[in-house]
């Protein structure tokens, strides 16, 4: 494939998207070229998603990973290869991503002779919906490979820009779930029930006073309240409220440090209303905390090549290539992509000049890492 016909293979991928492990199509694809290319394929058992291989078994293991699937978006960008269909869009750019991780597949494949190792190419489901990494991982393909390489695309960065930071760049994205219990009664009768909804009320502003009052004002932390819903009706005191958010933290300590505090704040302001309250966490993927040696070789590998470095924002969003960094170091490396509007945003694009460039980019950073001692 040449640079012309990996824009293609990603303006195909785009204008067809694909939720998470219902990434068919996506998969057949990108299949379709590994084999035709003559590069190996494992044998991993994934009913979506891939795992290739390039490069002698005996030296180091490399891995690269790119996710492939979309989000329930209605894609409004305009663009004449838009999403063909209707409520699913390639907003997050893991069209981008697996398009960039197929060059690099290819150009590795064009030096296997000279290769020190082997590269495993990790074309993941399923990043955002249902933790598609623990699915890969669990394989067990992945037993051997001492450093993992992840791809995410940045619309603030213009093509040719590179974002490699140490240290913690993705947060762990947690999900909670409360539901407070008391005891229904007419509106006009208040005193004959137990209205959750003021505890509900207090309880949301009570939450708050963990990150501002409980923890390190140095340590990154979120708790956010973004679903509240109680009763059905103008004149009828509701049984119970339901409280659904998010906790993002970057720290370990801090997250069991939340949690335990946010149940504790459940229960106790439940408690101070008459009510009592359920109290569900919804564990997700751990931060993401890129490597800082690693950090240092790829700059200097983007440098050699003339990548720009730039300092991208830092983000409390959070991604599952953190469950790979349970099993090896390594480092998640943003691509500038060009762009008006954010991911996940209806009018997300990116610039499909970004491919190429970053295609050799993480080719040579794998084939660099099998020689490094």
């Amino acid at each position: 494939m040449n640079e012309q016909e990996l824009i293609v293979f990603f303006q195909d991928i785009h204008a067809h998207p694909e939720l998470g492990f219902q990434e068919t199509r996506t998969t057949e694809r990108v299949l379709q070229v590994l084999r035709e290319n003559g590069i190996e394929v494992l044998d991993s058992g994934l009913e979506t998603g891939a795992i290739a291989a390039i490069g002698p078994a005996g030296g180091r293991v490399i891995a690269l990973r790119c996710d492939m699937d979309a989000l329930p978006v209605q894609e409004e960008s305009g663009l004449p290869y838009a999403s063909e269909y209707p409520g699913k869009m390639h907003a997050c750019g893991h069209d981008m991503h697996t398009t960039v991780m197929l060059g690099a597949a290819l150009l590795l494949k064009e030096r296997e002779k000279e290769l020190p190792g082997r590269v495993k190419i990790i074309f993941q489901p399923a990043e955002e919906v249902d933790n598609g990494a623990k699915r890969v991982l669990a394989t067990g393909l992945l037993q051997d490979v001492e450093e993992f390489y992840g791809i995410h695309s940045y619309p603030w960065f213009a093509p040719g820009a590179l974002g490699i930071k140490e240290g913690p760049v993705m947060a762990a994205p947690d999900g909670f779930q409360i539901v407070i219990r008391g005891k229904g009664s007419h509106a006009a009768q208040p005193h004959k029930g137990l209205d959750p909804i003021p505890a509900a009320a207090s309880l949301t502003l009570a939450a708050q006073h963990i990150i501002s009052r409980g923890m390190d004002p140095f340590a990154p932390a979120v708790v956010s309240i973004t679903h509240l819903e109680a009763g059905t009706t103008w004149n009828v005191i509701p049984e119970s409220a339901l409280l659904e958010g998010t906790v993002r933290t970057l720290r370990p300590e801090d997250r069991v440090y939340i949690r335990s505090a946010l149940e504790r704040v459940a229960l106790s302001t439940a408690e101070s209303y008459g009510c009592t309250a359920e109290f569900t966490w919804k564990e997700g993927s751990p931060a993401v905390i890129n490597d800082a040696a690693l950090c240092g070789f790829a700059k200097e590998i983007a440098q050699e090549m003339g990548f720009q470095i730039g300092r991208q924002e830092d983000t409390m969003g959070g991604e599952d290539f953190s469950e790979y960094l349970q099993h090896a170091p390594g480092v998640f490396i943003r691509v500038g992509t060009g762009g008006d509007y954010a991911n996940h945003h209806p009018r997300f694009t990116v610039d499909p000049a970004a491919i190429a460039p970053a295609a050799r980019f993480f080719a040579r950073l794998a084939e660099a890492r099998l020689g490094a001692k």
